[in-house]
């Protein structure tokens, strides 16, 4: 078994391929040879995977990238929200561009891999209307949200071709991200459970009524490995999936944390930005029916989420 896993070096990268090289990776991934795809050599990995540096957007090192002939490719790399906004072309080279390099790859390698694609609830945009379910319509309001839907086309586009076995997931706020400045603007997330553990103050940029769609680091790479071995029927080959998720507000989130860590809550001063609370922090109830039944999974409950967020092992 060969997998490649681009954007290795990034914060779900690095969980991803501790769990693939540690004896709780389930079977029949275990043992299998990685190769791992970034801009950043990865420090993550032990002796025995390939590393390829280099851009989405270098035909040379995609090439190379796939010289192992993956059976399973698992794309995380893109250029985050908030910088593909700032920096539209970059985003559009690496977001469009890349995914479309690795798909043709894929295509050419002939051994039509199993292709998961991190796309993200960015392309539903907002406002949304409650609840949130399979059918809501997509409306991307960033170029991010509008990269991933068009990756989420090219990838069931190749699967209608038979050329990969494509799966998209719309992945959630996944927490809890390390402190440094990614260009993420859903970063406060992460932060305010970094600042409690650490009982530190912190000024958070949504209201405590704010509402999230958010998932443990933990849980995604849990999700991440069951997409990569699901069995299923040619027909839904390449579909799109958003995935189950816990519905919490900043309020919860801060006081399981406080409780998890034994922190005062007061600690969190609220100093709201209205634009960014209107694009994340308004999220109504989700219902996930087709993740469901196909075993995807969230947390379970709030503290759960904060427990496993920072660093406490899923079985």
């Amino acid at each position: 078994m060969n997998i490649l896993i681009t954007g290795s070096s990034g914060f779900v990268g690095r969980a991803l391929v501790a769990r693939l090289q540690s004896p709780r990776c389930p079977p029949p991934l275990a043992g299998a040879a990685l190769t791992l795809f970034d801009v950043n050599a990865p420090a993550c990995a032990m002796p025995g995977c390939r590393i390829v540096s280099g851009d989405l957007d270098d035909a040379a090192a995609v090439e190379a990238a796939f010289a192992a002939q993956p059976h399973i490719v698992i794309h995380l790399a893109s250029v985050p929200g908030g910088m593909a906004e700032q920096h539209a072309a970059l985003g559009r080279a690496a977001n469009i561009g890349g995914t479309l390099r690795l798909l043709e790859a894929a295509q050419a390698s002939g051994l039509r891999p199993r292709f998961v694609f991190a796309s993200s609830i960015a392309v539903l945009g907002g406002p949304l209307e409650e609840p949130v379910d399979d059918d809501t319509p997509l409306r991307p309001q960033m170029s991010y949200g509008a990269h991933k839907q068009i990756g989420e086309i090219l990838v069931r586009d190749f699967s209608r071709r038979q050329w990969i076995d494509g799966l998209s997931l719309r992945l959630p706020g996944i927490v809890a991200r390390p402190r440094v400045n990614t260009g993420q603007l859903s970063a406060f997330m992460s932060d305010v459970m970094h600042a409690l553990a650490a009982h530190e103050t912190y000024v958070c940029p949504v209201s405590p009524a704010a509402t999230m769609w958010l998932m443990s680091v933990q849980c995604t790479v849990r999700n991440l490995l069951h997409a990569a071995t699901l069995s299923l029927p040619m027909q839904d080959s390449g579909q799109a999936l958003t995935l189950p998720a816990l519905h919490v507000s900043m309020a919860e989130l801060v006081e399981a944390a406080a409780a998890e860590y034994g922190a005062d809550p007061a600690l969190v001063r609220y100093a709201t930005d209205a634009r960014l609370e209107a694009a994340f922090g308004g999220y109504p109830v989700l219902r996930t029916a087709e993740g469901d039944r196909l075993g995807f999974v969230h947390d379970g409950d709030v503290r759960t989420l904060v427990r496993q967020a920072l660093g406490v092992p899923v079985s």
